[in-house]
């Protein structure tokens, strides 16, 4: 019986530390000595030289887009090398010599088996390696923003994905996501000392760093960025974050594609949420606070699953501990208010302030996507957008 109640308390105990952690993060970074805060070194140092790899899987349709997009950075020293894993070519032709195409004989299905397939095809030693997704549009500094933090020593940089459509709930909902996310796993938590979160795509790293981290690795499915992050900061490294590094990055305006893809990174966390235990022992073992901060960051459920089980957890109190019901209730609106935080202001679509009231149907969804996560690599390998020509 002892046991039971330990396990019960240690949950809650769990769950409300999550719920309370933006907050948390928040408060952090009034008294924690700012470490990245974004430094422009004076005077104009060469340019380094990148690699840009577009790695897609069975759809080429909008990588005419992608590839228009990346020809117009405000930069001259790169190559794009596209990885078509199982796709049509035929219908593909790119004039500009700084484009390489290249079609694996064998099929991949693996994101790092097409980014190594890229290095092993470098037409020169490249420094520093960027990933772009092929369904991605990239701002025209982005090259020059990451290189800010590179230039402060660096090796890994997570540049924020802004929505390219808000062309439905599903997508505004998506995008609302996406801002929480960059807001506290990515800019709060890198100022408060610690690494930001990689998100798949729009960041880069030295082509030494990347080589090391996953050289050794065959990754299958969904999660590869999971990895690498747990890579990076095992080795005590930082990965740095910019907000002004940008790529517009395609929402899910489907229910059927927010369920597959959701379903993948649902998989993603109940099978790589176990790195979380070893960087924080690692990071009280070194003294590390990097290593330390974000093994709690690793250890987090999705938002959706925490959220759900806050809301029974208070209602089950209401018979066992009146009193601890009302402090659910406290960390639910401390929640709350920190979500809205990053989403309440000047830049954000009213579209996605709007779409907020059908959170309920998106969590919904997501919780279709937990039912079917254990198949979720099996349903899909990518998530397939419908195809719309950029503006």
């Amino acid at each position: 019986m002892k046991i039971i109640w330990f396990l019960w308390w240690l949950v809650q105990w769990a769950i409300g530390f999550y719920l309370i952690f933006p907050i948390l993060l928040l408060l952090i970074n009034l008294f924690v000595p700012k470490k990245g805060k974004r430094i422009v070194l004076p005077g104009k140092s060469p340019e380094a030289d990148y690699a840009l790899i577009v790695a897609t899987y069975e759809q080429v349709q909008q990588l005419p887009d992608v590839i228009a997009s990346i020809l117009k950075l405000d930069y001259s020293n790169y190559l794009i090398y596209i990885v078509a894993d199982n796709c049509d070519t035929s219908g593909l032709h790119f004039s500009d010599e700084r484009v390489i195409l290249l079609k694996p004989e064998k099929i991949l299905a693996s994101n790092t088996r097409s980014h190594f397939f890229a290095i092993k095809n470098f037409k020169r030693q490249h420094e520093r390696l960027a990933i772009i997704d092929s369904d991605n549009l990239v701002d025209s500094r982005f090259l020059n923003e990451l290189n800010v933090l590179f230039d402060q020593g660096y090796e890994a940089v997570q540049g924020v994905r802004k929505a390219k459509n808000l062309d439905s709930v599903y997508a505004c909902l998506d995008a609302a996501r996406d801002i929480y996310y960059h807001y506290y796993d990515g800019h709060m938590l890198f100022e408060a000392g610690s690494s930001a979160t990689l998100s798949g795509s729009g960041m880069a790293f030295t082509v030494s760093l990347y080589n090391e981290a996953l050289g050794g690795s065959d990754i299958t499915g969904a999660g590869f960025d999971k990895i690498l992050q747990n890579a990076i900061v095992s080795r005590k490294k930082r990965i740095a974050f910019t907000g002004h590094a940008v790529v517009y990055d395609e929402k899910t305006s489907e229910s059927e594609q927010l369920v597959k893809q959701r379903s993948r990174w649902i998989n993603t966390w109940f099978k790589y949420f176990k790195f979380g235990f070893s960087l924080i022992f690692n990071g009280v073992r070194n003294l590390n606070w990097n290593q330390f901060l974000f093994g709690f960051v690793l250890l987090r459920p999705p938002l959706f699953i925490f959220l759900i089980v806050s809301v029974l957890l208070m209602v089950l109190n209401l018979w066992i501990a009146p009193i601890v019901s009302l402090f659910w209730l406290i960390g639910l609106s401390l929640f709350v208010a920190g979500f809205i935080i990053p989403l309440f202001n000047a830049s954000t679509d009213r579209r996605i302030i709007n779409s907020l009231t059908s959170i309920p149907v998106f969590m919904y969804y997501q919780v279709i996507s937990l039912l079917k996560a254990k198949k979720a690599n099996k349903i899909s390998v990518a998530t397939k957008h419908n195809y719309r020509k950029a503006p």
